[in-house]
């Protein structure tokens, strides 16, 4: 007999998941509360059934792909449903610690996850089943849980499984992750005030400011969930950049050079032995950017190139922070791999190009 598998949730994640593991050992039903995101789902086949969680009791391994605050509202209703005794239920949230501390009180075994991958793109037709190839996935399990049939279930991902501690992994993510988000959307929020006393300003943050502030571009009803549900580590973590923030400004006003100088020296250290290869908790950008010259057909020559070699790209922008003969090209690559053989084909052709280092 198949083995029955439930995702709710059928967005960016949740389609990826559906389509990595999605195969005939296994029958897989899925729900979304959008109807647009379950007629597109059955369209396209992503599950062999859409069903509501009134389905649940038949289920072997629910997996909730939804924001925090709905993996809560969703478990809640789960209890009040018979479901098998040897159900699996997980999440696949960028918090732990509520998630878990419920999961105590829940007469059924739950394993929290946490796919450490993410895309430009967002929504079910997003899906990708190599979404999570390489990356980190997280497990919370509670103690005497055995995480290998999930593990086994979600080995077709190809992602790397570490299980950890959910208050560790709250206070990683929220250093990592949830911090570097707020303070990006600080920085838009600054630049809007500072575009309309000097409107050239938009301009000008097309180029390196956009891109230290991407993942602001992130949807606000998940960050609002994550932010509420990790509110106490935040807090802390918060007033700690704020008095990091205090420190450089105390340098300035004080004009101490030393004090200055060694405040960018620390961060270039640690910057600098941060690993490359790795996934890490905020999603990984594999950008090239290829100046183009003020020649006809240039930009249609590089996508020829790309297109020859059978290499896929997730995202195309032209850069409008230059004024010269040059513009830049920015191409997004779906790997590391396809970025470097793009990079070495478009640098046959004469383009000069570089990567986000």
């Amino acid at each position: 007999m198949r083995k029955k598998v439930f995702v709710l949730g059928l967005g960016l994640i949740g389609a990826s998941l559906c389509r990595a593991i999605k195969n005939p050992t296994i029958e897989l039903f899925g729900w979304d509360y959008s109807p647009e995101t379950r007629e597109i789902a059955r369209g396209v086949e992503l599950v062999d059934h859409i069903a509501s969680i009134e389905r649940a009791p038949e289920m072997d391994v629910i997996i909730l792909a939804v924001p925090v605050l709905s993996t809560l509202h969703y478990l809640h209703e789960l209890a009040r449903l018979p479901l098998k005794e040897s159900v699996i239920v997980t999440d696949t949230g960028s918090t732990k610690n509520e998630v878990m501390k419920l999961a105590q009180s829940l007469p059924f075994t739950f394993i929290g996850g946490h796919p450490m991958a993410g895309s430009h793109k967002s929504g079910v037709k997003a899906g990708n089943p190599n979404l999570f190839e390489e990356a980190y996935y997280i497990l919370t399990p509670p103690e005497g849980a055995d995480v290998d049939p999930l593990m086994e279930l979600l080995e077709p991902t190809r992602a790397k499984f570490v299980v950890i501690e959910p208050d560790s992994h709250d206070e990683i993510v929220g250093v990592l992750s949830h911090l570097p988000h707020i303070v990006a959307s600080g920085l838009v929020k600054m630049s809007d005030q500072l575009t309309e006393e000097h409107p050239r300003a938009t301009q000008l943050a097309a180029g390196g400011f956009r891109d230290i502030t991407r993942i602001a571009s992130s949807d606000p009803q998940m960050w609002t969930d994550i932010l509420l549900t990790n509110r106490e580590i935040l807090l802390d973590l918060i007033t700690n950049w704020q008095d990091e923030m205090s420190k450089i400004r105390e340098s300035l006003v004080q004009e101490d050079q030393p004090a200055i100088y060694d405040f960018f020296s620390q961060a270039k250290h640690s910057r600098d032995h941060l690993p490359t290869k790795d996934h890490g908790v905020i999603p990984a950008f594999y950008d090239l950017y290829i100046d183009i010259p003020d020649i006809a057909g240039a930009i249609a020559k590089v996508m020829t190139i790309i297109s020859e070699a059978n290499i896929s790209i997730i995202n195309l922008k032209i850069q409008e922070t230059r004024e010269d003969i040059f513009g830049v090209l920015e191409l997004s690559f779906k790997n590391q791999a396809d970025l470097e053989k793009g990079q070495l084909l478009i640098e046959e052709a004469d383009f000069r190009c570089c990567r986000r280092s």
